[in-house]
């Protein structure tokens, strides 16, 4: 068995991977918009109350 170098194969493609990365950024930044502009997650209103409880002041403390 002889030894022989490693053979690269490459088929010159490339720009596929582009295209999705291309197509997905435009599908992420379309659903933000709908779902900031359409009210969904920009517009909440969360109305929390918070009542605490009245606690007194101890009496000093005389000699």
């Amino acid at each position: 068995m002889s030894d022989r170098e490693p053979t690269v194969i490459h088929t010159g493609g490339g720009s596929g991977g582009w295209a999705v990365a291309v197509i997905l950024l435009v599908v992420v930044i379309a659903g933000g918009l709908f779902l900031f502009g359409g009210g969904y997650l920009g517009n909440r209103n969360v109305d929390i109350d918070v009542t605490l409880p009245r606690v007194e002041a101890p009496a000093p403390v005389t000699k």
